[in-house]
C-alpha cells in the first residue's frame, strides 16, 4: 500500500449499562462505576434526559467496559456492594422527609375533622356557636401546626441519619478503591 499503511485496530467486545440517575449524582456515579472499569460511552447522542422544568433533572448514564477485562468476576462483587450501597444512601435521604410527612398530613387531617365538626356544629339546626368555636379552635391549630411539626421532625432525622449517610459515603469510597487497585 505504499505511504498509506493500514493501521489494524485491536477488535474490543462491550458490554453496556444504562442508568437513569438525578443530575446532581451523575459525576458520583460516573465516578464510583470507572473503578469497575466501566467507561463513559460517548458513540450515542443524549436524547434520554427528561426536560420538565418541575421535576428534577434526570440524566441517562451510558457505560461501556471490556467483556475480557481482568478480574471481573471480582469488579462484579465489588460494584454490586457499590450499587447496594448507593441504594441504601437513597432510601435514609427518604427517610429524614417520610417521617415527618405522615406526621404533618395525619395532624392536618385532624384538624380538619375538627373544621368540619365546627362547620356543621354551626349549620345545624338551631346552630351553637360555642361548639363552633370550642371546635374551631384545635380545627385551626391542626392547619396551622402541621408544618413546625414537619420542620422540627426533619431536623431530627437529618441529625440522626446524616452520621449514618456518611459511614455509607465511606464504604462506598473503600469499595472504589479495591475495584481500583484490581484494575491496575
Amino acid at each position: 500500500m505504499g505511504d498509506m499503511e493500514r493501521q489494524q485496530r485491536n477488535f474490543v467486545g462491550y458490554e453496556y449499562k444504562e442508568l437513569l440517575t438525578e443530575g446532581s449524582r451523575y459525576s458520583f456515579l460516573l465516578d464510583g462505576y470507572e473503578s469497575f472499569g466501566w467507561e463513559l460511552d460517548e458513540n450515542l447522542p443524549e436524547n434520554g434526559e427528561r426536560r420538565n422544568p418541575t421535576v428534577q433533572q434526570r440524566k441517562v448514564l451510558r457505560l461501556k467496559r471490556n467483556r475480557k477485562i481482568v478480574n471481573k468476576m471480582e469488579l462484579t462483587r465489588l460494584e454490586r456492594n457499590f450499587e447496594a450501597c448507593v441504594n441504601e444512601i437513597d432510601l435514609l435521604e427518604r427517610e429524614k422527609t417520610s417521617t415527618a410527612t405522615v406526621y404533618g398530613i395525619v395532624l392536618g387531617v385532624i384538624g380538619t375533622a375538627f373544621m368540619a365538626g365546627s362547620t356543621f356544629a354551626v349549620t345545624a339546626q338551631s346552630p351553637n356557636y360555642i361548639l363552633c368555636i370550642i371546635l374551631a379552635v384545635p380545627g385551626f391549630l391542626g392547619w396551622i401546626f402541621p408544618y413546625f411539626l414537619y420542620k422540627r421532625i426533619v431536623r431530627n432525622q437529618t441529625e440522626r441519619v446524616t452520621p449514618l449517610i456518611e459511614e455509607k459515603y465511606d464504604e462506598i469510597y473503600e469499595i472504589c478503591e479495591k475495584g481500583n487497585k484490581l484494575l491496575f
